[in-house]
């Protein structure tokens, strides 16, 4: 009779062991293929910054901000001044609370809860869910995936009275950038 050294269960796949298994979580790039030297790497940044010194010319200094009062309000704005080109004029829902955010607007739906965030796209969201609750102050947000996934996010309110005017704000989106014929199709 044979018997199997070790486990016989197969290993686990899915968001808990590989988060880049969960779509819409974007993890930083690093720029460089797999199978590149860190040696090689450093060297090439070291020419670079040697070339760019010698190139810049010895009475100009590298400028990384601007000064004045123009510097504080481009430096607190930047991720607005990066879009303000193509914000169309429509409705935005934001709330958040000191560890969750939500933000539903032309682009999609972004979640963040403390360090971690992730981004839906109108055409990669099934579903938007809301619920209040009976007691308490937490309002849930879930975002509901045409491949049947979900992602909640609870944030909460300074006051219950809070509620319907999130709502409201969220259906005003939803009616504005949300094509439910387009997911029931996917």
């Amino acid at each position: 009779m044979e018997q199997r050294i070790g486990s016989s269960s197969q290993p686990l796949e899915g968001a808990g062991f590989d988060p880049a298994f969960i779509p819409g979580l974007t993890s930083p790039a690093s720029g460089e293929p797999a199978d590149a030297d860190p040696a090689d790497a450093r060297s090439a940044d070291a020419e670079e910054a040697v070339e760019t010194e010698e190139a810049a010319p010895e009475g100009t200094a590298d400028v990384d901000e601007p000064d004045g009062p123009e510097a504080s309000e481009e430096s607190g704005t930047s991720e607005e001044s990066e879009e303000a080109g193509e914000v169309p004029d429509g409705p935005v829902f934001e709330a958040s609370d000191r560890r969750a955010k939500i933000v539903a607007d032309h682009r999609g739906v972004r979640l963040a809860l403390d360090d971690q965030s992730c981004e839906f796209r109108w055409d990669e969201i099934g579903a938007v869910e809301t619920e209040s609750p009976r007691f308490g102050k937490r309002f849930t947000i879930t975002v509901h995936t045409p491949d049947r996934r979900w992602y909640p996010i609870e944030i909460e309110a300074t006051a219950r009275s809070r509620f319907t005017e999130w709502e409201s704000q969220l259906d005003a989106v939803l009616d504005a950038y949300f094509d439910e014929d387009a997911s029931e199709m996917a």
